[in-house]
């Protein structure tokens, strides 16, 4: 999560404000370069230079990795502002890999997790989004499209639960998504403070928080289904969280000074920019 947030737009991380920044979030040396040797053998970076003076280059597959989650904040936010109503449909995806290709049938099983499904029965998930591009991608991508079956219905049950909402209570922890909110909503109080506060912040702190600010909204948004504001018990914490996000990266992308800027700014900032106007008018 360091490294990615590091990148800069030319797709390139800095070592030296690498190191910096994992040295105020309290990483010794040794785990930053073992960290680096890792991605760098598993092929999401490559590597000039040596020491501080370093630089990584990331591929274009780590570079595009990024897009879907980015894909899920704007809709995340969407849904925040009422824009994006659900229309009532469940998205199912069913799958038939044989034990030959277990890897793919597992790596698929996580992705459909991943991408907000919930278990139905085995190899059968359900989605309250359109998930299929997604789906379809992750399926071609593992050689596993011919065994993956798609289908949408108005009228999904489980045993005698049919109520929409007592239906995403069953299915998927909203009190263990709703416990990881209130976290991300506690982490960024006291950094909102400090952006909007009358101190300066040096590169590497305003590098610290924004940092900070994205591993915990990854923390919480991986397990959320992003499920649609009539399926979630009211008040939502994930609304509120956003909300405060959105702040925070508008007093974020206020104090850089763009020297270098990581695409991370540009990133959240474009997706956020028309939340934060909308809470602060």
């Amino acid at each position: 999560m360091l490294v990615h947030a590091l990148i800069r737009e030319d797709g390139t991380v800095g070592a030296d404000e690498l190191y910096s920044v994992a040295n105020t979030l309290g990483m010794s040396d040794q785990q930053v370069r073992l960290c680096v040797k890792r991605l760098v053998a598993e092929g999401r970076f490559t590597h000039e230079g040596r020491g501080r003076k370093a630089e990584l280059h990331a591929t274009p597959d780590t570079v595009r990795a990024l897009a879907p989650n980015a894909d899920f904040l704007r809709h995340a936010f969407r849904q925040d502002a009422g824009a994006a109503p659900w229309d009532g449909v469940w998205h199912l995806a069913a799958f038939a890999v044989p034990e030959s290709a277990r890897a793919a049938r597992d790596t698929l099983r996580e992705t459909l997790v991943h991408l907000g499904g919930a278990p139905l029965q085995g190899g059968l998930y359900v989605s309250a989004n359109a998930w299929e591009p997604y789906v379809e991608e992750a399926a071609h991508r593992l050689g596993a499209h011919g065994g993956l079956t798609l289908l949408s219905t108005t009228d999904l049950r489980r045993g005698d639960t049919r109520e929409p909402a007592e239906l995403a209570r069953e299915l998927w922890p909203l009190a263990e998504i709703a416990d990881r909110y209130h976290r991300l909503e506690r982490v960024a109080a006291p950094r909102l403070a400090r952006l909007t506060g009358p101190a300066e912040l040096s590169s590497a702190e305003l590098l610290t928080i924004a940092v900070e600010l994205a591993a915990e909204l990854t923390r919480a948004m991986e397990p959320d289904p992003l499920l649609p504001p009539q399926l979630l018990p009211r008040p939502w914490p994930g609304a509120r969280a956003r909300e405060q996000i959105a702040r925070c990266w508008a007093a974020l992308y206020a104090r850089d000074r763009g020297e270098a800027r990581p695409a991370l700014f540009r990133l959240y900032a474009d997706i956020t920019r028309e939340a934060a106007d909308r809470v602060t008018d």
